[in-house]
């Protein structure tokens, strides 16, 4: 039941301008799974086990519920597990402010001045050395929950990636928790000194933190602590790196920003000698999650923090796990390479110019002539470049902000997850379509699933079906969509053309060649190995397109390959098989015609016959 559509197979001789990009496993990669892509599952932890469908904007824990770590249970992560996930990325595991009184079991209560939504941001630490205690089912035990959850994750097969927040932490910091001989950040600062290198905080002396004005009392919806009076004197500068006691509610005003030794206010001079506090203190909050059994840290804003504390912390952490992983949240393309090998981080985000380019295609703002361009400026680092097209900062694809519909992406989740050997990730709730909308509270109807506040997440919840995590609830068009997913990351994770192979574009010679029946609506590219050879063409088009593939000699003779080989589906819209007849002499052809449907995509295994 072999459908025989349309590849035209140019196999020709290679203009001597063709560009390819040889892709290596990464060092990374090479200490964990020799074998394996990791692809990378981000939740929040507070958000991915609530069942509660209430949502009420600015709800408390009560009206709208939360999730546990006990929640995410083993059932759950075999799932993930079949889904084709590595690592599980738990959004929000580290103590931060919250609007919830927990006072009866010694944590003070924070000041709703100072807290964004009541759920607060997982981005405003107000302890380092604790968990949450909303994700706790017993408050006293909540650290003994989160260590059984990296113990259950860990039996299933799966790693556990948390949260750094190096840059800032909440602006009534305190940790009742931390061990003993640390002590607090500030706790010894001198507050009569704007900038001192030993300073853990930035200080505006003489002058008094003011919360911003248009973040004052909504009427019901907030607390009564909401009145405008939280006192910090002197004020300390802002997590954005606000010099101001005067943030507005667009800044990051619940938190405050942290002292690595830069004097911002006088042309960022360093002072690293000696060691600035912070970095000690840093150092050892890194070791202690370490020791907890983490397998690695997403480090949030890592391009806030000067490039020489990396690389002083991270050799440090992989002298006691040389496996453990730091991927860098980074926006700045233009220091890749810094933080890759100055500060000695793994993994980058890949956010400026894959996930934008992707984006714009997929909304027809931009053309797959953009996405080689990517590749050429980033030869020789693809590899450290976590993809992805969702995350908490970023709009759902299925909001109509984003795509509207989430099939409208999946050339995009392609590409993402094959053009190179790096990570991949995706965000809970993406592979059945969660569109994000709603006004939450703090965060409103943007299409982002909320960080902020206490809420139910409906088209996830419909997967996780009252905790059976089955699918029960989902409709056809969801479960199609979510195998879709798990066929991809599956093939990512253990292909090893996609997970330790090469680079071939093939679109860059098909373009530059100005060859007929080959739009800008089409990306085509080969990963191969000695042993597997696979041609991936996807086609971001709402409309079908009929593609005339032409591959250079040159690329078959990189691949091995001659004589008359086979051409067979691994993953993609319909069934294909076909033979086709080399004839390696400049454009002389065997052909076969293959068709994309709209949004479609193939990948398609070569081999000699």
């Amino acid at each position: 039941m072999f459908k025989k559509t349309c590849l035209f197979l140019f196999i020709g001789v290679i203009s001597s301008c063709q560009p390819t990009v040889k892709t290596g496993m990464s060092q990374a990669e090479s200490m964990n799974e020799k074998k394996q892509k990791i692809v990378v599952y981000q939740l929040i932890t507070r958000l991915f086990g609530n069942t509660k469908t209430a949502n009420k904007p600015f709800g408390t824990i009560d009206e709208n519920g939360v999730g546990k770590f006990n929640d995410i249970t083993d059932t759950a992560l075999i799932e993930l597990k079949k889904l084709g996930i590595s690592h599980v990325w738990y959004t929000g595991i580290i103590e931060h402010a919250v609007l919830t009184d927990y006072t009866e079991f010694g944590i003070p209560l924070d000041d709703a001045d100072v807290v964004k939504g009541r759920a607060g941001s997982p981005y405003a630490i107000k302890d380092y050395y604790d968990v949450n205690p909303d994700l706790a089912t017993e408050v006293p035990s909540r650290m003994a929950e989160f260590e059984a959850l990296v113990k259950r994750t860990h039996s299933t097969g799966l790693k556990v990636l948390i949260d750094f927040v190096p840059n800032h932490v909440a602006r009534a910091y305190f940790s009742d928790a931390k061990p003993n001989g640390i002590s607090d950040f500030g706790a010894d600062d001198d507050l009569t000194q704007n900038f001192s290198p030993q300073n853990n905080f930035y200080y505006l002396p003489n002058q008094a933190f003011q919360v911003p004005t248009d973040y004052l009392p909504l009427g019901d919806y907030y607390f009564p602590t909401k009145d405008g009076e939280f006192d910090e004197q002197p004020a300390k500068a802002t997590g954005n790196d606000q010099f101001t006691a005067t943030p507005s509610k667009d800044d990051w005003f619940e938190t405050v920003k942290l002292n690595y030794g830069v004097d911002y206010q006088n042309g960022r001079s360093e002072h690293f000698e000696p060691i600035p506090d912070t970095w000690n203190k840093m150092l050892d909050i890194l070791k202690y999650w370490t020791e907890k059994g983490v397998d690695g840290f997403r480090c949030d804003m890592a391009q806030m923090v000067p490039v020489a504390f990396w690389n002083w912390v991270i050799p440090k952490i992989k002298a006691i796990n040389p496996e453990i992983l730091f991927i860098a949240e980074i926006y700045e393309a233009d220091r890749y390479r810094q933080y890759l090998f100055d500060g000695k981080f793994d993994f980058l985000y890949d956010k400026v110019e894959l996930y934008d380019t992707l984006r714009h295609i997929v909304q027809g703002q931009a053309s797959t002539d953009d996405i080689t361009s990517i590749w050429q400026r980033q030869e020789g680092i693809s590899q450290y470049m976590l993809r992805f097209l969702e995350n908490h900062d970023e709009q759902r694809i299925a909001s109509p902000f984003f795509a509207n519909d989430p099939m409208k992406a999946i050339p995009a989740m392609v590409v993402s997850a094959t053009m190179h050997t790096g990570p991949v990730m995706i965000y809970f709730g993406q592979e059945v379509g969660e569109p994000g909308a709603g006004e939450a509270g703090f965060s409103g109807d943007d299409g982002r699933t909320t960080h902020f506040d206490y809420w139910g997440v409906p088209e996830h919840q419909k997967w996780m079906n009252e905790g059976k995590f089955d699918g029960g609830q989902l409709s056809d068009d969801q479960k199609k969509l979510r195998k879709t997913y798990s066929n991809i990351l599956n093939l990512a994770k253990t292909n090893t053309a996609i997970n330790s192979g090469e680079f071939y574009d093939l679109h860059y010679f098909n373009r530059s060649e100005n060859f007929t029946g080959y739009s800008n609506k089409v990306y085509a590219y080969l990963r191969y190995t000695d042993k597997e050879r696979l041609l991936i063409v996807v086609n971001f088009s709402d409309q079908q397109e009929e593609c005339l593939i032409k591959i250079p000699k040159d690329a078959f003779e990189r691949m091995g390959l001659e004589g008359s080989l086979n051409f067979t589906d691994v993953l993609g819209d319909d069934i294909f098989d076909a033979t086709v007849e080399l004839v390696a002499d400049h454009f002389e052809t065997e052909s076969l015609q293959l068709d994309l449907k709209e949004n479609g995509w193939r990948i398609l295994s070569i081999a000699n016959q």
